[in-house]
């Protein structure tokens, strides 16, 4: 990583939860937790523990010059609401496939 900037995942052993609205949009008893100079702790959870019926594919993609590019879906009220990175980075590999929300419940 470049000078002063780090990234660490591990394994997570709480159980976290994405609601919005009144709607349970993702559960998971094994998030992998990134922890990224200068950014909020991200929870990135696998796909089978998200509904991915209840979300759009997004036209939005950003790139991290750490991480790699990112794709995004939507809710109908809540544009780009998640993300994931789908070829990332060597050093975060583990974080392929999953997917992270703004705001995640950790219980």
């Amino acid at each position: 990583m470049a000078d002063g900037h780090t990234i660490t995942i591990e394994q997570g052993d709480r159980r976290v939860r994405v609601v919005h609205g009144d709607q349970v949009l993702a559960e998971s008893d094994r998030p992998l937790v990134l922890k990224e100079t200068g950014c909020p702790v991200r929870y990135y959870l696998p796909p089978e523990d998200v509904r991915l019926d209840l979300l759009t594919p997004s036209e939005t993609h950003t790139h991290c010059p750490f991480k790699g590019d990112a794709s995004y879906w939507s809710l109908p009220d809540a544009t780009d609401l998640v993300w994931a990175y789908p070829d990332p980075k060597p050093d975060v590999a583990q974080i392929k496939d999953h997917l992270c929300f703004y705001e995640v419940e950790v219980l």
